[in-house]
């Protein structure tokens, strides 16, 4: 019998009288790694945020890890869920000089710092952690003075260090070059074949970072589910244009989607043979 991670049926939120999610319904079985894409502003924030019980719908029920949301404790669930993105790897920038070994034995508890007492066990969980993601060598060294790539690996360390059985990766290839990035992907794709790791929601607005191990993906435009499922049913010419806008040709290589813009059908605004 399959196990679902996340069920929400019928979903909508409006914020003073705009809507912003309308009609979304979403399951993910445990043993699925799921991308969700979509142009800024489509509503994957919020989705997040619903996810996580920073909001809550206007209307529709979200279940999550088994727990109904309205009946069960949301912060208890909450250490069952880690959530990577840039702006709690901001929170690091003004905190002080944690080392990186620091960094990852405080997601034990979820804070930003280390207020509680650490164990022989947590910090060689830690350092297992770090060797996952090949940056053991840099246990020591400032958090502040690692690459953006090292600080990635870094901070999704921190959010399995409490073993969480849903992990959020919110954009996390934002601001890398493209050698920073494929070692993340790798990284990221390593540890998706793990027997025990975490269903992963994967999240961001380039399709050709759906690596290998993403089986599902859900499109999202203007708070509305464009399509969702299998990734080679999802990922099609004609619902990726639909999710971004744009006329777009899609090829597969490597079992990773890869999106070319067709220029010549896009209709400039701007008149760029005005002379001036």
């Amino acid at each position: 019998m399959s196990e679902k991670i996340i069920s929400l049926n019928g979903i909508e939120w409006k914020q003073k009288e705009k809507t912003i999610l309308t009609n979304v319904s979403w399951d993910i079985e445990k043993g699925e790694h799921w991308a969700l894409l979509g142009l800024n502003g489509s509503g994957k924030t919020s989705l997040l945020n619903m996810i996580t019980g920073y909001q809550w719908p206007t209307n529709g029920e979200v279940n999550v890890l088994g727990h109904r949301f309205g009946e069960t404790n949301i912060l208890e669930l909450r250490k069952s869920i880690g959530w990577v993105s840039t702006s709690l790897e901001e929170r690091y920038k003004h905190h002080g000089g944690e080392t990186a070994i620091e960094v990852v034995m405080s997601g034990k508890h979820a804070t930003i710092g280390i207020y509680d007492e650490i164990t022989p066990n947590d910090k060689s969980r830690a350092k297992h952690l770090l060797e996952q993601f090949r940056i053991l060598d840099l246990a020591e060294q400032k958090f502040s003075s690692l690459s953006q790539g090292e600080k990635r690996k870094t901070m999704i360390a921190r959010a399995l260090m409490a073993s969480p059985e849903l992990l959020i990766l919110d954009e996390p290839c934002s601001g890398l070059d493209i050698l920073s990035r494929e070692q993340l992907l790798q990284t990221i794709d390593h540890m998706n074949r793990a027997v025990d790791g975490p269903t992963l929601i994967y999240v961001t607005h380039h399709i050709e970072e759906v690596i290998p191990s993403i089986s599902h993906a859900l499109l999202l435009h203007a708070g509305s589910i464009v399509a969702s499922g299998e990734k080679y049913s999802t990922l099609t010419r004609e619902n990726l244009q639909q999710t971004f806008e744009l006329p777009l040709a899609v090829e597969w290589d490597d079992d990773r989607p890869w999106a070319r813009v067709k220029s010549d059908n896009i209709n400039l605004p701007l008149d760029f043979d005005k002379r001036y």
